[in-house]
């Protein structure tokens, strides 16, 4: 008889593992974290796709719960009989969707549970939803760590959500600096890319809080505005998502269809990312986002929105430009003047890379998140802090 993996499980809750920022910072974690030290499992409140096979671990369970539109009670009872049968030794939620199920773990006996919040929505870019973060701080007592990926967000939380200050600690998002690294030879790069002189590119999934309506419209304004450039830019926009028709839609109407190319998801991305000249956000609401770390690890500058925490990571004038968001006519100068300066673009582009290199690497962001469940784990077992709820 086999014996029994002694190795503590860790089991992730998210909402739906698919391509984005969010589900490959989850993924990462779990590939470069020592084998040893931790199991871990998925639990998906709707489903997974594709994106699922990225995990390179091969003792890793995933599981789908099939949860429908609205409250779904139901997937609490699903979840506790999950959680009762796995006996985790620690649940780590993601975002506010899942943050209600850190009780669902308490209830079913699991010792540590771990919030993290990576962003803030398109329909409350601000977070001050009331209904939101009244939850938010009733769920606080079974909660034993809320994990801030920005400063932005751990001052929202602390400040305008009233989670207390000792319930918080920042982890930085971090990427594979060996994987997203520029000057590696891509084999055949795609049109655009092998095709113009300046490609302006973005990853992200199409959906409202990225704006790409905007960033189209601020590329449609520098071709204008360039008339004899046009036939060097190009305008990559990878990602797939529920806006993906009315941002093709949106290309036609200013006149660039010929110049936009949306691939949909991929997952060449680094190579895809070594074909830009610059990477640009436009984002209305961010925490950290994992596709701008990317590309300041592939060597470009980078051309974002002065929200969430991107003005922690790019700095003006040194590895890029910030500019207000929803601003086209801000977004298309700060764009031009790299396409004005091609010295500016290289230095800026160097300075990006050195900067993850010293600053959001992956092995920083694993030892971070090991050494917090390490440490809360020793809590559990020595004390009563974190496996009872308590007052706040």
């Amino acid at each position: 008889m086999a014996a029994k993996d002694q190795r503590p499980l860790v089991v992730h809750v998210i909402y739906r593992l698919d391509f984005g920022g969010l589900e490959t910072l989850l993924v990462d974690c779990i590939n470069h974290m020592p084998a040893a030290r931790y199991r871990h499992a998925i639990v998906c409140l709707t489903g997974y796709t594709e994106f699922a096979d990225r995990i390179a671990k091969p003792d890793v369970e995933l599981f789908a719960l099939h949860k429908p539109p609205g409250l779904g009670l139901g997937i609490h009872l699903a979840m506790w009989r999950l959680l009762r049968r796995l006996r985790p030794a620690i649940v780590h939620t993601y975002n506010f969707a899942c943050a209600e199920y850190a009780f669902t773990a308490w209830a079913a006996g699991v010792p540590v549970r771990i919030h993290a919040e990576h962003g803030r929505d398109a329909s409350d870019p601000e977070g001050r939803n009331r209904k939101h973060n009244f939850l938010r701080r009733a769920l606080a007592p079974w909660i034993g760590r809320y994990i801030p990926v920005s400063r932005d967000l751990e001052n929202w939380l602390t400040g305008l959500v009233g989670i207390p200050a000792r319930k918080t600690e920042l982890i930085q998002n971090g990427v594979d600096t060996a994987r997203y690294a520029p000057g590696l030879a891509v084999a055949d790069p795609p049109w655009p890319l092998a095709a113009a002189p300046f490609v302006i590119g973005t990853v992200g999934r199409l959906q409202d809080v990225k704006d790409q309506a905007g960033l189209i419209d601020a590329f449609a304004l520098l071709c204008r505005e360039r008339p004899q450039q046009r036939g060097a830019l190009r305008l990559a926009i990878v990602g797939d998502g529920p806006l993906r028709e009315s941002l093709a839609g949106r290309a036609r109407e200013q006149g660039v269809a010929d110049l936009v190319w949306m691939p949909g998801a991929r997952s060449d991305v680094a190579d895809l990312m070594r074909g830009f000249s610059v990477f640009a956000l436009s984002s209305i609401a961010e925490g950290t986002p994992v596709t701008l770390l990317e590309a300041m690890a592939c060597g470009l500058p980078v051309v974002a929105s002065a929200v969430g925490g991107i003005p922690d990571v790019v700095q003006e004038g040194a590895t890029g430009a910030l500019v207000p968001p929803s601003n086209p006519a801000a977004l298309a100068a700060a764009l031009g003047a790299y396409l004005d300066d091609p010295a500016r673009l290289r230095a800026h582009g160097i300075a990006a890379r050195e900067r993850i290199e010293r600053n959001y690497s992956v092995a920083a962001m694993v030892g971070a998140y090991t050494a917090l469940y390490d440490r809360l784990r020793d809590v559990t077992i020595n004390s009563e802090e974190i496996t009872r709820p308590c007052a706040e």
